[in-house]
């Protein structure tokens, strides 16, 4: 997983992040908790959030 630069920081990865993995210091950070379920995707509003193969 990864996050591309227009990520706003508005925290709604965070919200729905079910092992926690997703700070928001500016813009969003994916810790090494992060189990590659994808259930953040679709909440960013802004599409920042990219799968690692994209």
């Amino acid at each position: 997983m990864k996050i591309i630069d227009n990520c706003v920081g508005c925290g709604q990865c965070v919200t729905f992040c079910p092992s926690h993995a997703i700070s928001v210091c500016g813009q969003a950070m994916i810790g090494d908790t992060c189990t590659r379920c994808h259930l953040c995707i679709p909440y960013c509003p802004v599409k920042a959030i990219r799968r690692d193969d994209q």
